[in-house]
């Protein structure tokens, strides 16, 4: 049973600590109140302003989980704050182990202030979270994927238009790290539900995948120097810098060219055009 007063006091409490600067946001003019407005809210939660202040002034619909979701990550919550919401909202909390899908706040500040670069933030079994702009303009929308494919392990082994985006002298290279990564986090934690399930899936959908695993693959560089093939820019010749979350459950990967280089360049137009037709 949803608990209108207190939720809608709950999100008022969150939106009201948050400044402008925590989410990205230019502080800009006189502001009624010391935190977020309310359309600032909507907007970074993916919903309408009257949706959002119907729910503040407790007269709002039962939220979904995915609305809850939503919000969840507009105010930046914690994971113990999300469960939080997700009680008030009369909802059962997700399951911990399910819960990858959430960035985490600190990481979130951090992913605000990259608009112009091309940057993702992954979770630990290859599930893109968030992406910029220009990273959606680079490797394509990610976030589109539903089901096992969410996953760029699962897609480098099961989806040849993946591979397809990276020159092929390079993809024997990627299958080795992507294999090794997974036997690392297998290892790591045998009981792992989602590792679990995406490792089975591959044994049993690529031959490629199961001649790796039996070779009991270790992890180098995740993320090495890293060759991309625009489908209209060509190729790209990128550094790819990572930032892991302390809980390891997370990775923010920022793809970066040397100034004055034809990558930093391409980079830099791409950046203009997005995805429009050159």
């Amino acid at each position: 049973m949803v608990d209108r007063a207190r939720l809608a006091e709950f999100l008022r409490n969150r939106r009201e600590a948050l400044q402008p600067e925590d989410v990205g946001l230019p502080r800009g003019g006189r502001r009624r109140t010391g935190g977020l407005r309310r359309e600032e809210v909507a907007v970074l939660s993916g919903m309408s302003v009257d949706y959002y202040s119907r729910l503040e002034q407790r007269r709002g619909p039962h939220p979904s989980e995915q609305v809850l979701a939503a919000l969840a990550g507009g105010l930046r919550l914690s994971l113990e704050e999300r469960d939080h919401l997700f009680r008030l909202a009369g909802h059962v909390v997700p399951q911990r182990a399910l819960r990858a899908d959430h960035v985490n706040p600190g990481m979130m500040r951090i992913f605000d202030g990259l608009d112009d670069a091309a940057a993702q933030v992954v979770n630990y079994v290859g599930e893109t979270l968030k992406q910029t702009r220009l990273s959606k303009a680079l490797i394509g929308d990610e976030s589109v994927r539903t089901g096992p494919a969410r996953s760029m392990h699962y897609r480098w082994f099961t989806d040849p238009g993946t591979r397809a985006r990276y020159p092929e002298e390079d993809h024997e290279e990627h299958s080795r790290l992507i294999a090794a990564n997974l036997h690392e986090l297998h290892t790591r934690d045998p009981a792992d539900p989602r590792v679990t399930a995406l490792v089975e899936a591959l044994l049993a959908e690529s031959d490629e995948f199961a001649a790796l695993w039996r070779e009991h693959p270790v992890a180098g560089l995740y993320c090495p120097l890293k060759r991309v093939r625009h489908p209209r820019l060509g190729l790209l010749e990128l550094h790819c810098q990572t930032l892991v979350d302390p809980d390891r459950s997370q990775l923010l990967v920022v793809y970066t060219a040397p100034a004055g280089s034809e990558s930093h360049d391409k980079l830099r137009l791409l950046s203009v055009i997005g995805d429009q037709r050159i």
